[in-house]
């Protein structure tokens, strides 16, 4: 097929765009993130780009998006591992137009962020070289055979048994979303809580940040959404619209349950509701009218400043509120398809019970929701166990409260003082740097005696 320059174009611009995204997920995880720890929240999105990236060109695109023989229904093969045989420029036999490698490079930047989302849940505490080796090992075991249920088929007759049972997933609901939730949740289990929590309060450090992070996370969306359409055409611009408008709906959403739970509208709140919002409309983005999306933020929006809460309730510590925005943000998106999607928008997808299918499609999403809930959880947990009875995955007390850049990185983000004379080694210069308190100020005393 002969390659449509628009489309490619379209397509390059959004595979940078969801790149972006990893940066962006940085700045909001690192807001959000005590002052002396805010390095180590950012490196572990970084790291992810870094190993991710490896594996995709090595086999993880190969096991994701190619066929698997008698085992396609579960997981692809390795006949396209080291993209032999796509360097050049030949398109897929899908009527998209666009290079191969295009397409692979898009799917990588998904699964680079997918991982990166689970960090957030383990801020503070977990060894950066064991962070290293969970990524090669969650990716492989855990995301590539997702995204090969959900996505793959050779347009004839395999198909990955979840995208052959008829559930939607246009963006990656199940796929990025419930699966990076629930792991962290697994991952948050295995690692334990943080010292004194939630007797200590862990307040982000830097507000600003956080809201540059949403920013860029919105901006890199629309690249996620609607760039999975893999074309410039009219369901990439229902997408699009339906990624602005459910992420107002979110943010607006959120803000209202807290200024009538807790009596103010915060920026943390507005920050979080925005992500709410991005996550739930992944999955339905191209099968819901504007109105839909709507409806689907707001209720979104609602329900994921309710659920950050649980983690109160229910004893785990989930650092930055994975859980409750991503896995309970795609869990509301993915079931919502059931009910919210219409063919008027995407004959390619089906009618939810509002548009008169019934309850079917609502079934088959439910299905896709608990298996992936299920796999997801159980093999991230096996992972994190084996890693931390292997080499142990949370590092010491002693370095947690003195902070983890200082011990891992040898760096501070914010230095108040100086660099102490006669320091030259750079794990003892970073040691001796103003101290830190548990909330991210620094000690009021050493401001004072410097000033």
């Amino acid at each position: 097929m002969k390659i449509d320059s628009g489309s490619t174009a379209w397509m390059l611009v959004s595979t940078a765009l969801v790149l972006l995204m990893t940066p962006g997920l940085a700045f909001f995880y690192g807001g959000m993130s005590r002052a002396k720890s805010v390095l180590n929240m950012m490196m572990m999105s970084f790291a992810s780009i870094a190993v991710v990236g490896m594996i995709w060109v090595v086999y993880g695109f190969s096991l994701a998006f190619g066929d698997g023989g008698a085992l396609s229904s579960f997981i692809g093969g390795f006949g396209d591992a080291g993209l032999v045989g796509l360097e050049k420029a030949a398109t897929a036999d899908d009527g998209t137009g666009i290079p191969q490698l295009v397409f692979v490079a898009f799917q990588a930047t998904f699964a680079i962020i997918t991982v990166a989302l689970i960090s957030g849940a383990i801020a503070d505490r977990a060894k950066f070289g064991a962070w290293l080796v969970f990524i090669a090992a969650w990716v492989t075991l855990v995301y590539l055979p997702i995204a090969h249920w959900v996505w793959w088929s050779d347009g004839e007759d395999k198909a990955g048994w979840i995208f052959d049972l008829g559930a939607l997933d246009f963006a990656g609901g199940t796929v990025v979303h419930i699966n990076s939730g629930v792991a962290a949740l697994a991952l948050a289990l295995v690692l334990g809580k943080r010292k004194n929590w939630p007797k200590e309060p862990a307040r982000p450090h830097n507000l600003p940040f956080v809201l540059l992070g949403a920013a860029l996370l919105w901006f890199g969306w629309f690249g996620f959404n609607a760039g999975s359409a893999l074309a410039a055409n009219e369901t990439a611009a229902v997408a699009f619209i339906n990624t602005m408008v459910a992420t107002c709906a979110a943010g607006f959403a959120w803000i209202v349950v807290e200024k009538l739970r807790d009596g103010a509208f915060t920026t943390l709140g507005m920050a979080s509701g925005i992500v709410a919002g991005l996550v739930a409309i992944t999955p339905a983005c191209a099968f819901v009218t504007p109105i839909g999306a709507l409806v689907l933020g707001l209720i979104a929006g609602a329900v994921c400043a309710f659920a950050v809460g649980l983690k109160y309730r229910l004893g785990y510590d989930d650092s930055l509120d994975v859980v409750g925005v991503h896995m309970v943000g795609g869990i509301v998106g993915a079931l919502l398809i059931g009910i919210l999607a219409t063919t008027a928008v995407n004959d390619g997808g089906a009618d939810g019970l509002l548009a008169g299918g019934g309850l079917g499609l609502l079934g088959k999403q439910a299905v896709a929701v608990v298996a992936t809930l299920a796999y997801s959880f159980v093999v991230t947990f096996v992972i994190a166990k084996v890693i931390d009875l292997v080499a142990g995955f949370r590092i010491p007390e002693d370095e947690e409260v003195s902070g983890i850049d200082t011990a891992t990185h040898a760096e501070t983000a914010y230095d108040f003082g100086g660099v102490p004379s006669g320091a030259s080694p750079a794990v003892a210069a970073a040691r001796k740097s103003p101290a830190v308190s548990e909330d991210g100020a620094a000690s009021t005393k050493k401001v004072q005696a410097d000033a």
